[in-house]
């Protein structure tokens, strides 16, 4: 008789039970910082940018030439820059070189940012050097085309048949020209870089299905780089938006205001109130409208364009 010796079962390995985490947490919340680490840059940020607002509001129902303390006049300062005709020209013509600058910037960066984005030989090249404008302030940028379009010795005075008389800053539209061209070569750079990000960061896999169903490169980039691009284009045009209400060095040095006030763009009027006139108290009250419209229009441009309302759809995120 022979005994059988069976033997046990191989044990069955448990899996580790997963961790769940608590409600309402997720990999986001987990590595999110705490607001100390926003207290350095808040503090910074209320020191140098909200008090000083504060103080720019308070002075703008004030009466003040820099000397001895302010008086309080009420609604003295706005009534007299609303019933200033020129406050009312300068508003228009802000608006005419914000709207010429988005205009004309939009289009010419997007095209060199998705230029620049590509493998095209000596790229790299051409790019360091269509980018040196960001290298230069607004004052040297302002002070090299003072004197390259100067009408005595510049090139206006030596292409009269192409410009004229050379004079380029003694009519109004040919200086609004000058002001919108200058603004064009300095900050188009900037925005292209914008697009230049944008535009490498597309996937390569929709260029990849588009080649697959007989999409050419002029159909990819409309239908897949232009969409793409769009959080990058509301970013690129709210900066315009602010940067052209706010503009000041170059009508300083180009044109004065001139000729006559023709030029003289709302940031110019407050410097022309505030520190020619000696009337802060005036001079305050333009400085806080610009930021109220400056606000009021970049909060329309996100809600109208839905900016507030996109998630990032970055490919391979969940």
């Amino acid at each position: 008789m022979t005994t059988e010796i069976k033997s046990p079962p191989p044990a069955v390995r448990s899996r580790p039970r997963a961790r769940r985490r608590p409600d309402g947490s997720s990999v986001a919340d987990a590595a999110r910082p705490g607001f100390s680490w926003a207290l350095p840059a808040t503090v910074f940020f209320a020191f140098f940018a909200i008090v000083p607002l504060i103080m720019v509001a308070v002075l703008s129902f004030m009466t003040w030439n820099g000397l001895g303390s302010p008086e309080f006049a009420g609604f003295d300062n706005w009534s007299r820059i609303v019933d200033d005709p020129v406050m009312i020209n300068s508003i228009w013509l802000t608006l005419l070189l914000t709207a010429l600058g988005v205009i004309i910037q939009t289009p010419l960066s997007i095209l060199l940012g998705v230029w620049a984005a590509g493998h095209q030989r000596n790229r790299a090249v051409l790019s360091v050097i269509y980018f040196v404008p960001l290298l230069l302030s607004a004052t040297a940028v302002s002070v090299l085309w003072r004197a390259l379009l100067d009408p005595n010795f510049g090139i206006p005075a030596r292409a009269t048949w192409l410009f004229g008389d050379g004079n380029l800053f003694g009519e109004q539209a040919t200086a609004i020209g000058v002001l919108a061209f200058v603004s064009t070569w300095q900050f188009t750079p900037f925005h292209t870089l914008i697009y230049q990000g944008a535009a490498r960061a597309v996937p390569e896999v929709l260029y990849q299905a588009a080649e697959i169903d007989g999409a050419g490169r002029y159909r990819q980039f409309l239908h897949i780089t232009l969409p793409q691009l769009r959080n990058s284009m509301i970013t690129s045009m709210i900066l315009m938006i602010v940067g052209g209400l706010t503009t000041f060095e170059t009508v300083l040095i180009l044109t004065q205001g001139g000729p006559g006030s023709d030029t003289t763009i709302s940031a110019y009027y407050m410097y022309q109130k505030a520190f020619k006139g000696f009337d802060f108290g005036a001079g305050s009250a333009v400085a806080l409208a610009l930021v109220v419209a400056a606000t009021v229009i970049s909060l329309i441009v996100v809600r109208v364009s839905g900016y507030d309302k996109m998630r990032s759809s970055m490919e391979g995120v969940s």
